[in-house]
């Protein structure tokens, strides 16, 4: 299933009323959400690890909904951590997403709805882990930890990940958290004058995550160009 096809079936599933975070399933060529809470009960037993293929946050409630629909990555650099540890083998010490990796593990995907408007972001977590420097960062952090000996990974080590991913100036010369502030003064505060930073900070940003983006009108619910 192709990632407008997926797009597609998120809008469908947010056009139905769910907020929160839903997982998305692979299941044939047909594609299924479960709740959190089911899924975690699933991963608890290993039941669907090699079904899964990527978590959607369906966002309800957000801070800056201008900033946040402009760029949804910025949202929480924490949860595609997350997923990337899952992703490579490892499992959180509160096995938040179950006590299993998800190897087979692919996007992420990010919705946010500003006024008539709905964004869905599919990013690849490969391709954004290697463009924030992950690899490098996980194994950096975790040294010699073996996946055979302790796959569990402790707060102390995973916030040490987030900390280094984000204090990067990979945005413009900007940290994740810099870039997104500026962003917020550009969108939420007028400051007209930070156009230019905003727009490099937009190009850093798709080459960092290089989403795939589809919006779409909310009155219609067809696809828009933006």
């Amino acid at each position: 299933m192709d990632e407008y096809r997926i797009a597609e079936r998120v809008k469908g599933w947010y056009r139905k009323g769910h907020r929160g975070s839903y997982y998305v399933l692979l299941n044939g060529n047909m594609i299924s959400f479960v709740t959190p809470f089911s899924f975690y009960e699933s991963n608890t037993q290993g039941q669907i690890i090699d079904r899964t293929i990527g978590l959607v946050d369906l966002l309800e409630i957000i801070d800056n909904p201008i900033t946040s629909f402009e760029f949804p990555m910025f949202a929480d650099g924490e949860k595609i951590v997350e997923l990337y540890i899952y992703k490579r083998g490892y499992v959180l010490v509160d096995q938040t997403h179950g006590r299993y990796p998800l190897p087979n593990l692919k996007y992420y995907i990010c919705v946010v709805e500003y006024k008539n408007r709905l964004a869905i972001e599919l990013v690849d977590l490969d391709v954004a882990a290697n463009n924030l420097n992950l690899p490098t960062i996980t194994s950096s952090v975790l040294g010699s930890k073996s996946l055979s000996e302790n796959k569990m990974i402790k707060y102390d080590e995973f916030y040490e990940i987030v900390d280094r991913m984000s204090n990067q100036k990979l945005f413009a010369g900007h940290t994740w958290d810099d870039a997104d502030h500026i962003a917020y003064q550009y969108f939420n505060q007028n400051e007209r004058q930070l156009l230019k930073e905003v727009l490099k900070i937009s190009e850093a940003y798709e080459r960092v995550f290089r989403p795939r983006r589809v919006v779409y009108d909310t009155k219609t619910w067809e696809s828009v160009l933006v």
